[in-house]
């Protein structure tokens, strides 16, 4: 039986080792953190991605556990719509909506179809010889037909296999996460972002009386508030409900904040010898398009199909044109985000509207080539 290596046990990593064992190989993952429980958040899983997880048998699993994205569209601070869209329309053209859950709970789906022993945590990589297909961790070596470096955005094997290859830089723009409890707004929540003058607020529904709230500012990196939701509340206190209610209903420790970094330069392959990169590690890209885990998900089910058939070559094919033009139309997105002009934010808010406008169709067609991905037969 065929061996393959997985390091990382994100998203994307276990996506692969359940895609590879699904096709009959033996899969070993390797995690350097202590568990696999993700830092709490939500996550959008959108059509394409939806599709992926149905070639190994979790797609409706994820289904049953999330919530749809309904009513959704771009707001100003004011509550104002500027453009709108519904998941009735998103299940017609697309066969599904975009849905909402906890990404622990779909960490904790795709783990359970991992066999046995498969999933080594606390487990540090070392190196790894591409050609040879050997991998060394801090608990000995281990051989292999494939390795799959799922190890996110700061990849030491991409590195490793692309040395001097600009790494990822840093787009300007921080960002916080929270959960919180839905029931303190008293009333529905609708899903969507809200665009202000260097600002954004995400907010969408899950399941269980629970809200994913979601921002970001232009921001020098690394900079840090002493109490970030103290932070959020000065920038979003005075948006439209339930912005302030979420922020009061949530506790200081639950605001999780990341400076967000992007993949700007491709890389010229997405594999060397017996090692493929995926996710972050290949394409790392900003939220703004809500691709980022969906990407490494596609990528997982076209790895796992053409390793043992077309081979690497051909993951790459498949692969690198398509994620470079969404990781670069989500940095466009995220530029328009961080306008502060006073002239350009309501020039650029009459374009969304004049464009919401004009249907869900036109707001549709933009996404389609996202969304109406299917993956290989």
């Amino acid at each position: 039986m065929a061996q393959a290596v997985v390091i990382g046990a994100g998203i994307g990593g276990l996506t692969a080792a359940a895609a590879l064992e699904r096709d009959g190989w033996a899969v070993t993952v390797f995690e350097q953190a202590p568990s696999i429980q993700p830092v709490g958040s939500g996550l959008a899983v959108a059509p394409n991605a939806l599709r992926a997880l149905d070639t190994i048998g979790v797609g409706d699993e994820v289904r049953k556990l999330s919530a749809v994205q309904g009513e959704a569209g771009i707001r100003r601070p004011d509550g104002r719509w500027l453009s709108r869209t519904s998941a009735e329309e998103a299940w017609a053209r697309y066969g599904d909506p975009t849905v909402i859950l906890l990404r622990s709970a779909l960490v904790d789906l795709l783990a359970v179809r991992l066999s046995s022993g498969a999933l080594r945590v606390n487990t540090r990589v070392e190196s790894v010889d591409p050609e040879g297909g050997r991998v060394t961790t801090n608990d000995g070596d281990i051989a292999a037909d494939l390795i799959v470096a799922a190890d996110g955005i700061w990849s030491s094997t991409r590195e490793a296999l692309f040395p001097g290859h600009p790494g990822p830089v840093y787009a300007g723009v921080t960002s916080w996460r929270l959960v919180a409890p839905a029931s303190e707004t008293r009333g529905p929540v609708p899903a969507g972002e809200t665009w202000g003058r260097g600002l954004v607020f995400g907010v969408m529904p899950l399941a269980h009386d629970q809200v994913y709230c979601y921002a970001t500012a232009a921001a020098p990196a690394g900079e840090q508030a002493a109490d970030e939701k103290a932070e959020l509340t000065w920038l979003f206190g005075d948006w439209h409900h339930p912005i302030p209610a979420l922020l009061a209903a949530t506790g200081p420790d639950a605001v999780l904040r990341h400076d967000l970094y992007s993949m700007d330069a491709p890389l010229p392959a997405f594999h060397r010898g017996k090692v493929a990169l995926l996710g972050d590690a290949a394409h790392a890209m900003t939220p703004h398009l809500g691709q980022g885990a969906c990407q490494a998900i596609e990528d997982a089910v076209v790895l796992a199909h053409h390793a043992g058939r077309a081979g690497l070559a051909a993951y790459t094919a498949d692969r690198l044109e398509r994620t470079t033009r969404i990781a670069r139309r989500s940095r466009a997105i995220g530029r328009l985000t961080r306008w502060r002009n006073p002239l350009a934010v309501p020039a650029r808010d009459v374009m969304l509207l004049l464009a919401g406008r004009l249907g869900p169709n036109v707001a549709f067609r933009q996404f389609d080539d996202v969304f109406d991905w299917r993956p290989p037969a």
